[in-house]
């Protein structure tokens, strides 16, 4: 027996194939839009289909952008002889709140993850060879998480890195800033004490 309207299930099915929504969050959310009035209901519909049609990965970098080329790649103020590698758009921004890095970035697009089916042929790696190759290229910093995964692609970048002769640096690790030490695992405090600098 059907509960509830075609339409309504449909939208929740929609919904429920959004990463990290569940089948309950999805009915809340279709429940939701259908509770709005129906000016409200057109914005939103429209503001997904303007991002799709006007949204795309910047032919530099790979991060999203709606201009010829991001914002970052075209601040002549970012030295673009060092590129930090990040997995996905998301991580641009959590690195642009440090407001420390002032190079530009290269977007993967995802890490190297045979689980679910994502190999190097699925990321944005030959765009970054190509950059490299340019030769104006002097550091390449690594900043995929530091799960296995992110080590994986991350090694298999600088690998290939290896033959452009260009300095491949990997982000340090270590304990976080306000917490304590008895709470920090093995795998934690042994890079913490791997990366220690000189006070």
């Amino acid at each position: 027996m059907q509960v509830f309207p075609a339409a309504l299930q449909n939208l929740s099915d929609h919904f429920a194939r959004l990463p990290g929504v569940g089948g309950k969050t999805a009915q809340r959310l279709a429940f939701h839009v259908l509770s709005l009035p129906l000016e409200e209901a057109e914005d939103f519909a429209e503001a997904i289909l303007k991002a799709k049609r006007e949204v795309h990965t910047c032919p530099k970098c790979q991060n999203l952008t709606d201009r010829a080329l991001c914002p970052i790649c075209d601040d002549d103020s970012r030295d673009d002889s060092v590129i930090c590698v990040v997995a996905e758009p998301k991580d641009v921004i959590a690195m642009e709140r440090s407001r420390e890095f002032r190079g530009t970035y290269h977007v993967l697009h995802g890490v190297i993850s045979p689980l679910n089916h994502v190999t190097q042929d699925n990321l944005k790696i030959k765009e970054l060879l190509s950059r490299v190759a340019e030769g104006n290229v002097r550091e390449v910093i690594m900043a995929t998480n530091p799960d296995t995964e992110g080590e994986a692609t991350a090694m298999y970048i600088s690998r290939l890195l290896r033959p452009l002769e260009v300095k491949v640096t990997r982000l340090a690790y270590g304990v976080p800033v306000g917490s304590q030490l008895e709470y920090a695992d093995e795998v934690t405090l042994s890079r913490a004490l791997e990366g220690r600098q000189e006070m």
